[in-house]
């Protein structure tokens, strides 16, 4: 059901109540706002606003494996059969505007409080996972209902929200990040309450203002450099301001030691289990290494894996039922074999039959990175990605001088401490039912690590400029390698991410069917200023 009807739905079950509340001798009860949240406590509806950051199985199923992986080439989709993406793209958009009263509620009671340090550290959490959410949403869509959205418990005539242009979220959104920049305090004044107990639902950060900074300095980054092609004064002057001023972001590796900062939610830790990325692969089953990424790992097509220079390979994948190294062809003809078998089956959960694949041709993900409900992390942003994006900024002199030497320092330490992250995270990954651990059943050679990657994807192992910047985008590209919005994000921006079927011509995800039966007005509104919403109808920030 779509999010407007439930409301309207909603609406009429209360006015019901208030009707009958009304014959009541308590009047109190009258005064009571049937449509505000009066039993959640500001913590909670935060707690929730947070969850809503998690991925469903069905937008992992219809969306990230269906589509993102095969239009990114991270993966290769073996067989079409599904279709169904729209499924996808209605639980991706019910998620995100099911969370937005919350957002909305709590927005207004901060308001409405006194005026403190703790308060305005909620105020900026909050605007901080909004956000997160919201450039993840329109950068999927285009045009979305930002604005006006999520105020239909408050006020009626909001039910079927505008869109908002891509642009003006994004200069909103990189406006709201700048604030809450500016206001967050990390201070004894700011952790008492309410905020101290606000802190105890952050399942992000555990309240940890400092992280918080790091975070959104860190999201200004990501946004103004992807908006950097069409708005190129307001983007440099954000990436400026915060290099120069030596901003606190996420940090990955600063040259002396790993520092391995990121943004995550860790199921275990949190209390939760992951298991609708194991549901989802299994189910789909469809995704198997492809030769493109194979060959950012590997120098040669040895199925003994003999070049395999990037421990990264063996931590994403494994190999095929035989334990051979073969990638599936990320343009297959007419010969090339199905790909059988049942990689991501439960039955593999077991110390004697992890090894079952009923006879899989080509390899596929390593099933602990899909089957750990507990210690595979949902992850939001890492420090690497961070020296990614600075690496590009002074190589390109985008926001500051261009300096080939920082660039390349920045470079080297995206790698080696995306190596490292992923390290640390393999060796800390068990299955959840047999207990059995990462390095129980993959053996990655010592002599595999950040050297050996730079070894091969060194600054100084690049015959051109060009090659150099390639090199910044394919090592942000597999940083991202569970990311695959965000690695199609980059594709779709820099047509320079390694790829073996010529530029990708995929760029937007169209709407789902709901918004036309229930926002009709505003949906074809929306659909005529962006020029349709096909999927090769580009979205504002594309450059070319």
């Amino acid at each position: 059901m779509n999010i407007h009807t439930k409301l309207i739905s909603l609406f009429s079950i209360l006015l019901i109540i208030v009707v009958f509340a009304s014959c009541k001798k308590d009047f109190e009860e009258i005064d009571t706002n049937p449509l505000g949240f009066t039993k959640a406590s500001d913590g909670s509806l935060f707690n929730g606003v947070i969850q809503s950051v998690l991925l469903s199985g069905n937008e992992q199923f219809y969306v990230n494996n269906e589509i993102l992986y095969k239009q990114t080439e991270q993966a290769a989709l073996t067989k079409s059969a599904w279709g169904n993406f729209t499924i996808g793209t209605e639980n991706i958009w019910s998620n995100y505007y099911r969370a937005l009263p919350a957002i909305r509620e709590l927005e207004k009671r901060f308001d409405s409080y006194p005026p403190s340090s703790s308060v305005t550290n909620m105020r900026a959490m909050l605007k901080i996972v909004l956000a997160y959410q919201t450039f993840k949403l329109t950068d999927l869509f285009g045009d979305i209902p930002y604005s006006k959205a999520g105020y239909g418990f408050q006020d009626l005539t909001l039910l079927h929200p505008a869109y908002d242009t891509q642009r003006d979220i994004y200069n909103s959104l990189l406006d709201d990040l700048q604030w809450a920049a500016d206001n967050l305090k990390n201070d004894s004044i700011s952790v008492i309450e309410p905020f101290a107990t606000f802190a105890s639902f952050d399942k992000l950060f555990n309240g940890n203002i400092k992280m918080w900074q790091k975070f959104t300095n860190s999201l200004s980054l990501r946004y103004a450099m992807r908006m950097s092609g069409k708005e190129p004064e307001k983007a440099g002057a954000i990436i400026k301001d915060l290099i120069e001023k030596n901003a606190p972001v996420l940090v990955g590796y600063d040259f002396i030691g790993a520092k391995l900062e990121s943004a995550c939610l860790w199921p275990a830790a949190n209390g939760f289990a992951n298991n609708s990325v194991s549901w989802s692969f299994r189910e789909h089953n469809g995704l198997r290494m492809g030769s493109n990424i194979w060959h950012q790992f590997s120098s040669s097509d040895d199925p003994e894996g003999s070049g395999i220079f990037d421990p990264r390979a063996i931590i994403f994948f494994e190999g095929d039922q035989n334990n051979k190294w073969v990638p599936y062809p990320q343009i297959p003809d007419g010969t090339t074999p199905s790909s059988q078998g049942i990689p991501y089956g439960s039955h593999r959960d077991s110390k004697d039959n992890y090894g079952l694949k009923n006879n899989v041709n080509y390899s596929p993900f390593n099933f602990f990175v899909i089957a750990d409900e507990n210690f595979m992390p949902v992850i939001l942003m890492t420090g690497a990605e961070v020296h990614f994006i600075k690496a590009e900024a002074y190589f390109r002199g985008i926001g500051v001088g261009m300096d080939k030497e920082t660039a390349d320092i920045e470079y080297m330490n995206g790698i080696n401490s995306s190596v490292e992250w992923w390290l640390t995270v393999a060796h800390n990954m068990k299955l959840p039912l047999s207990g059995v651990g990462f390095d129980e059943k993959n053996n990655i050679p010592s002599e595999l690590n950040a050297a050996s990657v730079l070894n091969h994807f060194g600054s100084w192992m690049a015959a051109t400029e060009e090659e150099k910047l390639a090199n910044i985008y394919t090592q942000r590209w597999i940083d991202a390698f569970r990311q695959p919005w965000e690695a199609y994000a980059e594709a779709r921006r820099t047509k320079m991410t390694p790829r073996e079927n010529g530029p990708i011509a995929h760029f937007r995800m169209p709407y789902p069917p709901s918004e036309s039966q229930y926002n009709t007005e505003n949906w074809n509104e929306a659909k005529g200023r962006q020029g349709g919403e096909e999927p090769e109808t580009k979205i504002w920030w594309i450059p070319w």
